[in-house]
């Protein structure tokens, strides 16, 4: 009975597993579903862009070196065996460790060691101590590095998609503007009122229109599958993106007061951290003449005799505790060679730090001057939307009238639609503009 219990004990909890693996693996899947706004995006990315993932998995990489490099303060344990036939001759006294009688034919020897031994000083162990504080750090900022290239990419690759996708609403208004425009020309041709010159331009702007469409369709698809490699998304899936202009419009200000700070850019301190590294390395070399020190200690035991049946019948312990010192004399110059390589490193990271400096200023002039001339366009192309939705309705109203003529028409639908394209272009380019100016100042935030 008591087995039947355990049998049935032990297949439920067997087919539980079994039927709850697949929810379990169902709650580790990350998926993007819907509309969504610019910082879901960015999330999604920074949990699974791969960039941003190699980037976790070399911290952990690191952490492993360390722990290697840092293992070497820990007690080192080995053992060993041996076991020798002498077909000729035989071992001599002292040999493995104990003293076997002259002239007995010892035929086979066989011994069992454990050897034990603890670092007190030594250059390598103690270049892994120092070095593990800036390696921690450098990977962690080569971590953030990457999470700010994403979230830059992904901004950029979102308002790109976003503006395409207005660009291709405004074609649809455009298109339904036309439609309207031929068959009033239509119209007022077949009732004598206008000749055919006039619906046949209408046809013209119309097939225009339709073209552009086309172009600007593909294009989306196009920059979409963009937007999804920066974010790390599979191809075959749909996305769509939520849309809100008022928001946005919000969002495209920035304080052009700021100040530049070239420790707030992450290129910046890895550059640093880079040279704290070249530092330490430099003392290895410098103190690579100081001898390697270590405890040791070893315990053995021999075993011999001449028939193999008697070998293990009787052991001869031995066992032993002392000190190694390990002192370099003469290398070749090879430790005075690495030294002087060491310090033209450390020189050679001053001056990418200097080129840094230099690039950061240039980098944030330039973003800066950026941000201010697609700030002036925005501010000023803003207003040209209402002014030519007036203008295109009286025109179109006075066409009907009889008073302008279709190119009058034609004239101020494209002026709309250019007003139209332009400030959508001009919103997009300020949001984008503004990206690249927080980056140079080292403020765009990692969410």
């Amino acid at each position: 009975m008591k087995k039947i219990k355990y049998l049935a004990f032990f297949t439920t909890i067997y087919l539980t597993l079994i039927l709850h693996i697949p929810l379990f693996a169902q709650t580790g899947l990350d998926t993007v579903g819907g509309p969504v706004s610019l910082k879901q995006c960015v999330e999604f990315a920074l949990r699974n862009q791969p960039i941003v993932r190699q980037a976790s998995i070399d911290e952990q990489i690191n952490e492993k070196d360390i722990r290697i490099g840092l293992s070497g303060w820990l007690p080192q344990l080995t053992s060993s065996g041996l076991y020798n036939y002498y077909f000729k001759g035989s071992p001599q006294a002292g040999a493995s460790g104990a003293n076997i009688p002259a002239g007995t034919g010892v035929r086979n020897l066989s011994t069992v060691g454990l050897q034990a031994s603890q670092a007190l000083y030594n250059n390598d162990v103690m270049l892994a101590s120092k070095t593990a504080k800036y390696s921690r750090q450098y990977y962690k900022q080569n971590t953030l590095s990457s999470q700010i290239s994403v979230v830059s990419d992904v901004s950029k690759a979102f308002f790109d998609v976003l503006l395409s996708q207005k660009q291709l609403d405004i074609t649809n208004e455009d298109i339904a503007r036309l439609q309207r425009s031929l068959k009033d020309a239509r119209s007022r041709y077949d009732a004598g009122v206008s000749d055919k010159t006039d619906y046949k331009q209408a046809t013209i702007s119309l097939n225009n229109s339709l073209a552009t469409r086309k172009q600007t369709e593909e294009a989306i698809k196009s920059k979409t599958a963009y937007l999804k490699q920066v974010m790390g998304v599979d191809g075959t899936k749909q996305l769509s993106l939520a849309f809100d202009s008022s928001r946005y419009e919000q969002a495209a200000f920035i304080d052009t007061n700021q100040k530049l700070d070239v420790n707030n850019r992450i290129e910046y301190r890895l550059l640093q951290t880079t040279k704290s590294l070249q530092n330490i390395n430099v003392n290895y070399y410098k103190y690579g003449f100081l001898p390697s020190i270590s405890a040791v200690g070893s315990y053995n035991l021999a075993y011999f005799s001449h028939d193999f049946s008697d070998l293990y019948n009787r052991s001869f312990p031995t066992g032993y505790a002392g000190i190694t010192l390990n002192l370099p004399i003469f290398q070749g110059t090879k430790r005075l060679q690495n030294l002087s390589k060491a310090k033209l490193q450390v020189e050679r990271a001053d001056l990418d730090i200097l080129n840094a400096q230099n690039a950061i200023n240039t980098e944030y002039v330039q973003a800066l001057a950026g941000y201010k001339s697609n700030y002036a366009s925005y501010q000023l192309i803003r207003q040209n939307v209402d002014l030519a939705k007036d203008v295109y309705k009286i025109v179109s109203l006075q066409y009907r009238e009889g008073v302008k003529t279709y190119l009058d028409v034609i004239v101020a639908q494209s002026d709309l639609r250019t007003a139209e394209l332009s400030y959508y272009n001009a919103l997009f380019q300020l949001l984008s503009s503004k990206i690249d100016l927080q980056r140079s100042l080292g403020t765009l935030a990692v969410e």
